[in-house]
């Protein structure tokens, strides 16, 4: 897969001569190396006039962020499900596709930095105008994986946690489906323990190679209305992805919860055919939203 990049194009906290608010794209490269920096890569701001906000000058920010980079994105992420028209419209006539995604760490931390330290210093900023970093949705009701992808009762699964240094060479690994992010997000501790979840499956490579089509954001223990471990991706869309039949299963339930918040929300989920080998099918760093 080729370079993604996060966009976000919205309102910002800074007035015109009209006192209308100025609008503004950011573009960023995903940053996937997890002792990588979040300042990594390349990264595009354009302020847009209030009276031309629309997809046509959408487009052309994007072509123009192009220009300067030398190479389209292998797709676009964004995370503010309002603007889905627009932006999926500009991406279209750009040649590049948009994908909605809660997978937008790198462009968060930078919203999170321009709210504090940039726009404060803008002429025209107006505090009380000041949006969030980011929009949250509720999840949906957690549905049954495809059957295509469904395991059978050969599939065995377990709960277990690493250490935030064992990431250190993460992009060493052998993976053959998977994305990590920066673990500089969160700042962790080298001994922090990081929960995981481990899918052994004879049928791991098709279901990696399914997962890996979606925009995969956090695993989380329900234990409402039956206990469960889900799968959430997109912007809202939750998947059952193990049922947590019996008192054991609860309580590592109850524990992977409680160590991904000791974490600040960071976890991982991996998928192998067998606890024997140690290539990955499928390896993902997660985090809470």
């Amino acid at each position: 897969m080729g370079k993604v990049w996060e966009l976000d194009f919205y309102s910002r906290p800074i007035l015109d001569e009209n006192k209308k608010k100025q609008w503004e794209v950011l573009i960023c490269e995903t940053q996937t190396d997890s002792q990588g920096s979040l300042e990594d890569g390349f990264r595009y701001a354009q302020f847009c006039p209030p009276k031309t906000v629309n997809s046509m000058w959408l487009r052309e920010a994007i072509e123009t962020a192009m220009e300067k980079t030398g190479e389209a994105p292998s797709k676009v992420r964004f995370f503010r499900r309002q603007m889905n028209n627009m932006i999926v419209k500009a991406c279209e006539d750009a040649g590049l596709v948009a994908t909605p995604s809660r997978r937008t760490y790198t462009l968060n931390h930078w919203l999170k930095q321009r709210q504090q330290d940039f726009y404060p210093s803008q002429e025209g900023y107006n505090e009380a105008a000041a949006t969030n970093a980011s929009v949250a949705y509720p999840a949906l009701d957690a549905i049954a994986l495809p059957d295509a992808v469904r395991g059978d009762r050969s599939d065995k699964w377990t709960f277990v946690s690493l250490e935030a240094s064992a990431f250190e060479e993460m992009k060493e690994w052998d993976l053959r489906f998977g994305e990590g992010f920066p673990l500089a997000l969160a700042d962790l501790s080298p001994d922090t323990k990081i929960p995981g979840f481990i899918i052994y499956s004879q049928r791991a490579l098709p279901l990696a190679a399914w997962m890996s089509g979606l925009e995969l954001v956090a695993l989380k223990f329900k234990s409402k209305p039956l206990p469960i471990l889900s799968l959430e991706t997109g912007l809202s869309d939750s998947w059952i992805l193990a049922n947590l039949t019996d008192q054991s299963g609860v309580a590592e339930g109850k524990g992977f919860e409680d160590t991904k918040n000791k974490a600040e929300g960071v976890h991982f989920l991996a998928i192998q055919p067998r606890p024997d080998v140690e290539t990955f099918s499928g390896f993902w760093l997660l985090k809470d939203d």
